[in-house]
């Protein structure tokens, strides 16, 4: 007959005890303090009301056929998924392309190149808004596809730099060097050798940069004309003129999205661990 084990061993003592409670309580509260904000937005979206109220008078799904009937809505859709794609796939190679040339290099001011690479992590997003604004009109690429795309990609390359750059620190130059001396040629060792070791933080930077580019607001309020409105763009422009149950329901929509981006990279974080460890 199995025993259940005690919580605590019998040398804990009680003011420990006490604290493990204590710090258990506050880790729950703090989660309940960053959720709930985001929580109450979700039953609003299925609200039959047109204001964004509680108590609910009543339940229904009017706001999600309001969200794919409206031709502003679907505009702004089809420009997410085909600016952050496009923003995405930029990124993940130049960021790629970047973290494999550092790592290999060895230079003078190095850390300072790094740094000025992942800066557009740290900048206020409304300084380089305001800077790419500038810039872009210069050359002709605001209120463009291109210009947008191209920002999109600036802000989310410095997430593949890191992931990837964090990746290739264990990473074992002696099997490039193999790949070498037995005839492959560089383009070859880097997809049969380097790319597999890599591909985790590859697609963990990926996926960052596609919730970056999707996410984004502040630039695309600088550089995107009016047949560039983004999702997030929309959704601003909704807040500021009429507030309704529909930008509740695209909220509802973009924090599921969001979680299945990150329950995908914890995913890829474990099998990481786990071939780590084999």
């Amino acid at each position: 007959m199995k025993t259940s084990l005690p919580l605590f061993p019998p040398y804990v003592s009680l003011l420990e005890r006490v604290w493990f409670f204590f710090l258990r309580g506050f880790n729950v509260l703090a989660l309940v303090f960053l959720l709930l904000p985001i929580l109450v937005i979700m039953p609003l979206s299925f609200s039959d009301s047109t204001f964004l109220s509680y108590p609910i008078p009543g339940y229904s799904l009017r706001w999600y056929q309001n969200l794919i009937q409206s031709e502003d809505w679907i505009r702004a859709a089809k420009n997410s998924f085909i600016v952050a794609p496009l923003a995405t796939i930029l990124a993940t190679v130049l960021g790629t392309l970047a973290a494999v040339g550092l790592n290999k290099a060895n230079f003078p001011f190095k850390g300072l190149l790094m740094a000025v690479l992942i800066s557009p992590m740290v900048v206020p997003v409304v300084v380089v808004g305001v800077g790419m604004y500038f810039f872009f009109a210069k050359i002709g690429l605001a209120d463009s596809y291109t210009g947008l795309i191209l920002a999109h990609a600036a802000l989310g390359a410095p997430f593949v730099v890191t992931t990837v750059s964090a990746t290739l620190q264990g990473f074992n130059h002696n099997l490039v060097r193999a790949s070498l001396s037995l005839g492959a040629g560089p383009l070859q060792t880097f997809f049969r050798i380097t790319l597999p070791v890599i591909a985790p933080g590859l697609i963990s930077g990926a996926l960052f940069a596609f919730a970056t580019s999707f996410d984004e607001v502040v630039v695309t309020l600088f550089l995107a004309g009016p047949s560039q409105s983004t999702l997030p763009r929309q959704m601003f422009t909704g807040i500021r003129e009429s507030i309704n149950p529909t930008i509740a329901a695209l909220a509802t929509i973009l924090i599921v999205f969001s979680t299945c981006l990150l329950l995908v990279l914890e995913w890829l974080r474990g099998r990481n661990k786990a071939a780590a460890r084999i």
